[in-house]
């Protein structure tokens, strides 16, 4: 588990701010993407924006040293960034987008924007990707920059497959065989490959219960030795035909694999700087809780037990106890089962809420990284024991992309 921080501090440096509100701890923030850099041991960090999706925060990390580029999630919030980056010290940040688009009004306006087109990268792991981008702009469109995805899912048994489900770009044979075919496309270059191990990235080795934890820590290992020589060969094979700027790969749960395996060039991280619950299960790295939310003590309905004012942000993936958002502070707090985090309200109970009055505080974690900023339209940045800034999510500034 990672460090708790100090209750009292973050309730003076809010004491002006009504409830339910969300704060980032800078400090907690500057110590996490320090980690990144660590544990990336040597190698670039490309910020994942769906997990931050607050510019502030995302440009803080940026300007540190380790950090380069962005991976965006849709290809119209990679050219909402570009532009709100032009004319700063952040102008050209390299962009790619983590994810095929089927946009076509953000294709047209990418063909048009010679900036943007010479610092994002779409993703593409089809030929009908590419036939999809030449029926939005014509034949003859200016050239745009591609990335291939390479699928590193583990298929040990015939049907059987763990990890996401994303590109069908398996072999290195498939990866050569799409790369050939942009390759001889006009109007496209193919800059980068991109492999995401998502069954280890993304699934904690410490869970709860010995058998499961033994069950995904061999998975992770038989998957992790698959998983690197396969995409050596696909890199070094598809290198043979295109001179690729990037090999990207990993994410917060998988940095040491990926950093190590010389096949590629830099690694993508951005939960293990806002430090969710779901980060919890690993071995090798805690960070810190930055980003949190506060709900504010309504009802005492019996001892043991108070109500707090909505609270109801579950996160996405598998419906299940692990989605819901968990008491933080003050420690001894838990949801109830059987009613669990609400829309309008939140029961907790446990001895600590005994101590609670109406209108105090209970300081709450989210079990996704980036979508509480989805909940709120702004964050209180707190840097000791005040609130220095008060910034905008995407959501303040009016963006939601999807």
């Amino acid at each position: 588990m990672p460090p708790r921080t100090d209750r009292h501090r973050l309730d003076a440096a809010t004491k002006h701010l009504d409830a339910p509100f969300a704060v980032a701890d800078l400090a907690a923030f500057d110590r996490n993407a320090e980690d990144l850099v660590r544990r990336a041991a040597g190698k670039p960090v490309r910020i994942a924006s769906k997990s931050v999706r607050c510019r502030t925060l995302i440009e803080r990390a940026l300007r540190r040293p380790g950090f380069a580029g962005v991976m965006a999630y849709s290809l119209a919030e990679a050219l909402w960034l570009t532009d709100g980056w032009a004319g700063t010290d952040l102008a050209g940040t390299d962009i790619l987008v983590a994810y095929p688009t089927v946009d076509d009004t953000a294709l047209r306006a990418l063909a048009k924007h010679p900036a943007a087109r010479a610092a994002v990268s779409i993703m593409v792991d089809s030929a009908e990707h590419l036939d999809l981008v030449d029926a939005a702009l014509g034949a003859d469109h200016p050239t745009i920059r591609v990335c291939l995805e390479l699928d590193v899912s583990w298929r040990p048994l015939p049907g059987l497959h763990v990890g996401p489900r994303r590109s069908p770009v398996h072999s290195p044979a498939q990866a050569v065989k799409l790369a050939k075919v942009i390759g001889d496309r006009p109007g496209f270059e193919l800059v980068g490959i991109m492999a995401y191990e998502g069954q280890i990235a993304g699934l904690g080795d410490n869970p709860k219960g010995r058998l499961q934890a033994a069950v995904l820590r061999w998975m992770q290992r038989r998957s992790g030795s698959e998983l690197v020589d396969r995409r050596q060969a696909a890199v070094a094979a598809v290198r043979e035909v295109a001179d690729l700027q990037f090999v990207n790969g990993g994410g917060t749960g998988s940095i040491e694999l990926t950093s190590a395996d010389p096949s590629t060039t830099e690694v993508a991280a951005g939960s293990g700087l806002i430090g969710p619950t779901l980060f919890d299960a690993y071995r090798a790295f805690s960070p810190e809780p930055a980003v949190l939310f506060a709900l504010a003590v309504v009802r005492r309905p019996k001892p043991k037990i108070v109500t707090l004012f909505s609270g109801g942000f579950i996160a996405s993936g598998p419906v299940g106890e692990t989605r819901q958002p968990q008491p933080y502070l003050p420690e001894g707090l838990s949801l109830l089962p059987f009613e669990g985090a609400g829309e309008v309200q939140t029961p907790v109970t446990g001895k600590a809420a005994d101590e609670l009055k109406l209108g105090d505080r209970v300081w709450l974690r989210h079990a996704k990284a980036g979508e509480l900023a989805e909940r709120f339209t702004e964050y209180h940045l707190i840097e000791g024991d005040q609130v220095t800034a008060t910034v905008p999510t995407y959501r303040g500034e009016g963006k939601s992309f999807g």
